[in-house]
């Protein structure tokens, strides 16, 4: 039996519009920019590859321009990763925030990978 893993998240600012970061978070051809070598989407099922293994996806809810929730095929079915966009009321800036699960050993080697995920977003982006 697999134990329960934890829900963390990261939050990053992002210096572009929600509709343009969305893109990029939701699209096969904007996720294939930065979080994989490859991305093709059938339906609500998402195939991301790296290095010629490829990992499936689900897309299990969304709201243009707000957030995307997808499932891995191996998470269980409280798990989700799911990438959201907020608007600073401060500064009105873009926020991307990260929430995905893993193991409470792993939370930082992870929050590490997303980091640099994100880094190569906002590069692909212009944000950078």
């Amino acid at each position: 039996m697999s134990k329960k893993k934890i829900m963390y998240s990261v939050e990053f600012p992002i210096r572009c519009s929600p509709t343009i970061l969305y893109e990029f978070l939701s699209s096969p051809v904007g996720l294939q920019e930065w979080f994989a070598d490859k991305v093709d989407q059938r339906d609500n099922t998402y195939f991301f590859t790296w290095n010629g293994s490829t990992d499936i996806a689900m897309m299990l809810e969304h709201v243009e321009n707000e957030f995307i929730r997808y499932r891995w095929d191996h998470y269980g079915k409280d798990e989700f990763f799911e990438f959201s966009i907020e608007q600073s009321p401060v500064t009105n800036e873009t926020i991307l925030r990260i929430t995905d699960f893993a193991d409470k050993a792993d939370i930082k080697d992870q929050e590490r990978l997303w980091n640099t995920q994100v880094h190569d977003l906002k590069h692909r982006i212009g944000a950078a």
